[in-house]
């Protein structure tokens, strides 16, 4: 009963978000015609001796299946057909040119044993596992080094069985950082879709070091106390749509970063030229966006809108600390509504969590130029709690045509910033009153005719020719 409510309120949320996609017509989009690519050869995992019945593990089933079709990578690719029934397994490796494909009534189950789940190597821009020094257990779907791999069903689902992952970091039993449900690293060409992820032990979504990425109509659900179960990450990756989703996780549900304090500065692979559109979603704990708090190898070209976010924590948050270096700018949230949400904005300077003692207390975040705009709350505690960093004050912080019903009687909080504002109720702090017209406007992020240009040329080239896409900025 719990969870046919909860799929009800998705359907209705999602209903509700397609009745607005009008008003904003003229905003960034990347609209895909086409959820799969023919290819020439697939196979269904039975014909590997899986068995659907939730107890057998088919971890070696997955490998093997992959295995065999990786001999048709040069020859257009392959398909793994995953049919109705409850497949129990390890953590298995995607190759290129491979569609993996979940019938409606298919459950993708992630073991409960952790021996299941092979330890790796830290990522270098992290230096070390996210949660424990040392390496990390490795996603139930994982790859790298692809190219052109798509994940996708009639909305089948993965489920990570992640409560057993939730213990142990509570009791502080884990030995290595907990593993996601799905990371696809140094890759190029990746679509998700169509899909409901449930239940991840970690992180559920992570590209990390990928290019031309899209996640589009994927529902995410874990409980909302569950530990850090951020929806979908993008992490040191560029040219990024994430779209129409329904995210309800216990932490984050979409969070940008880009690396963590000195090995994010050393490694120096930014996340840029991302677009979020369409997301609903609640979070009690966190953000429904949030940016950081690993950014040290820089995040910019953000644009993020259609956004609704209700029973939540906050609803947009930059996060940051001395230390990290990096920088985010470029960043554009527009066209979100807020119900019930603790905090409608904060940029926290101060975020602290660190790797290690190496890491350098004098290198700051440069936070420049990030604009929220068209922003409507109803319940909301605090309007925003905007903290940068003393010596380092975050610079062009614009906020435009802002209305929020809120219950506090100082409803901004502003230190270290420095902004513009036009049309906004309650009156913001201090810092942020100079208006943005006529003498600032220039200061304050927005979609230029040039940026449109040069991102219409580019994104195209990636998306229109191999999947039929169209992604751009107007």
């Amino acid at each position: 009963m719990r969870r046919s409510v909860t799929l009800l309120e998705v359907i209705l949320v999602l209903a509700s978000m397609c009745e607005a996609q009008w008003a904003i017509g003229s905003s960034s989009h990347c609209t895909q015609t086409s959820p799969r690519e023919v290819r020439p050869h697939s196979v269904t995992i039975t014909e590997f001796g899986a068995v659907g019945d939730g107890v057998t593990l088919n971890t070696k089933a997955f490998q093997n299946a992959i295995f065999y079709l990786n001999s048709f990578t040069d020859k257009g690719g392959a398909q793994l057909f995953v049919p109705a029934g409850r497949w129990l397994t390890g953590s298995f490796e995607l190759i290129s040119h491979l569609t993996l494909l979940l019938d409606k009534d298919a459950v993708i189950l992630g073991s409960t044993h952790s021996d299941d789940w092979p330890v790796i190597d830290p990522l270098p821009s992290y230096g070390r596992g996210r949660e424990l020094p040392g390496g990390r257990h490795r996603s139930l779907i994982y790859g790298r080094n692809l190219t052109d791999v798509i994940i996708t069903g009639d909305n089948g689902t993965i489920d990570g069985q992640g409560n057993v992952w939730w213990n142990w970091f509570r009791n502080g039993t884990l030995n290595y950082t907990r593993p996601h449900l799905v990371e696809l690293m140094n890759s190029t060409g990746v679509i998700v879709s169509n899909l409901t992820f449930l239940n991840s032990p970690f992180w559920t979504i992570h590209p990390v070091y990928c290019s031309e990425v899209v996640v589009q109509d994927v529902t995410i659900l874990a409980p909302l106390d569950s530990p850090n179960t951020d929806g979908i990450n993008p992490d040191s990756s560029d040219d990024v749509c994430i779209e129409d989703c329904y995210i309800s996780t216990g932490d984050d549900l979409i969070s940008i970063k880009s690396g963590w304090d000195e090995y994010g500065i050393s490694y120096a692979r930014p996340s840029s030229n991302i677009i979020i559109r369409r997301i609903a979603g609640q979070t009690s704990s966190s953000s429904g966006i949030a940016i950081g708090s690993e950014m040290s190898g820089g995040v910019s070209e953000v644009h993020a809108e259609s956004l609704q976010f209700f029973n939540s924590k906050t609803g947009i948050r930059i996060k940051t600390s001395p230390g990290r270096g990096g920088y985010v700018r470029n960043v554009y949230v527009s066209d979100v509504d807020l119900t019930d949400v603790k905090m409608a904005i904060r940029l926290t300077g101060n975020y602290g969590e660190h790797p290690d003692a190496s890491y350098d207390p004098k290198a700051l975040p440069d936070i420049n130029k990030i604009t929220f705009k068209d922003i409507r709350g109803d319940n909301i505690s605090v309007a925003g709690l905007l903290e940068g960093i003393e010596g380092d004050n975050f610079v062009d912080i614009c906020l435009s045509n802002i209305t929020l019903n809120v219950t506090s009687s100082s409803p901004w909080n502003c230190s270290f910033i420095r902004g513009y504002s036009d049309s906004v109720s309650p009156d913001t702090c201090e810092p942020l009153r100079d208006r943005i017209f006529p003498h600032h406007s220039s200061s304050c992020y927005h979609i230029s005719d040039d940026l449109q240009t040069q991102s219409d040329r580019k994104q195209q080239s990636w998306l229109m020719p191999r999947l039929s896409f169209s992604f751009t900025i107007i």
